[in-house]
């Protein structure tokens, strides 16, 4: 196991490179730069800047090179120095931004996968169990409505739902007495209190995504032949069922572990935006928006290097739950 482990992460150095490399070339595809937008909103507001003004801001901030001399500058400051660039659009470096907005962002996004685990894997199980039960029949439709339903149109709902029946929107994380306030028990439970729209919104489409995945695992798993010999061999039903289909039926389920560990990061942008959300999220948009490359290129990198952890995590856990898997491997 421990060199499946060593070899996995050697291999994952080449590929968040060459993502890095492809990441950086696509954000400077769209014509003109962060200066030439900056001069495009002087412009509406009435004020213009001459192009010789425009080339020295371009030469200070070093637009003016070629992209893959910018990216070599920034991938060696990051690798050196731990220099993540600067951002033109904050006039900050794109560390203390992302140390800003990261610490909020991933305790939302981490709360939200476990959320969404530890909600559809029993839920599919019993649906399996009880198939064609009426409870089954309400946790088919309440996936089929949760896969439906855009977030920003789930998030509003919710809003409303709290501001006629608790009298708060419960936009935010935080109650405004308590934005700027030092952490106190308070101000924790207020955090609380916010988080459980942003947790069902962000994490609801995943969770009844989830739940067909497993029922239907579950389903197959049940009709092949080595549960009538566990049967026959009188073991209890709930013990059956653990040891075998559960453990054959959520390796789909870790397999998925790569791309959710992003999808909660991105899904989370519109619904930050919409519930007005202090995270990530709403900075990359604006990033990419004008086209502020080293914060944007920062994050879209660390989502890559997420799938590639998630992936690798993945990988560990099917080896772990599967002996086929080891046989195949050789471990």
């Amino acid at each position: 196991m421990s060199s499946y482990i060593v070899r996995r992460l050697i291999m994952m150095i080449p590929v968040v490179i060459l993502i890095s490399i492809i990441v950086f070339f696509i954000i400077q595809l769209p014509p003109g730069d962060f200066i030439s937008g900056y001069a495009a909103k002087m412009t509406t507001s009435g004020e213009v800047m001459d192009e010789a003004a425009l080339k020295l801001l371009r030469e200070s901030y070093g637009l003016d090179q070629a992209w893959y001399v910018q990216y070599g500058k920034w991938i060696w400051g990051m690798i050196s120095k731990g220099d993540f660039g600067y951002s033109l659009n904050y006039n900050r470096p794109v560390s203390s931004i992302i140390g800003q907005y990261m610490s909020l962002t991933l305790v939302v996004s981490i709360i939200s996968m476990l959320f969404t685990y530890a909600v559809s894997i029993p839920i599919g199980i019993f649906s399996a169990v009880r198939q064609y039960s009426i409870a089954d029949y309400i946790f088919t439709a309440f996936g089929f409505i949760g896969m439906a339903t855009p977030n920003f149109l789930m998030a509003i709902i919710l809003m409303y739902l709290s501001y006629v029946y608790v009298g708060d929107p419960m936009l935010g994380l935080f109650s405004p007495e308590f934005i700027d306030a030092a952490w106190t028990y308070a101000k924790f439970v207020d955090f609380f209190k916010h988080m459980i729209i942003p947790v069902i919104v962000i994490g609801l489409g995943s969770t009844a995504e989830l739940i067909r995945v497993m029922r239907a695992q579950m389903l197959d798993e049940m009709d092949k032949p080595y549960m009538l010999t566990a049967r026959s061999k009188g073991l209890s039903e709930r013990r059956i069922i653990m040891k075998y289909p559960v453990r054959a039926a959520i390796n789909p389920i870790v397999s998925t572990l790569g791309w959710s560990l992003t999808a909660v990061f991105t899904g989370s942008t519109i619904t930050a935006i919409v519930l007005n959300l202090p995270l990530q999220g709403p900075v990359m948009y604006r990033a990419l928006l004008s086209q502020d490359m080293y914060l944007a290129g920062t994050w879209l990198l660390f989502m890559a290097v997420c799938i590639v952890l998630g992936t690798l995590i993945s990988d560990i856990l099917l080896v772990w739950l599967d002996p086929r898997i080891r046989m195949r491997k050789g471990m």
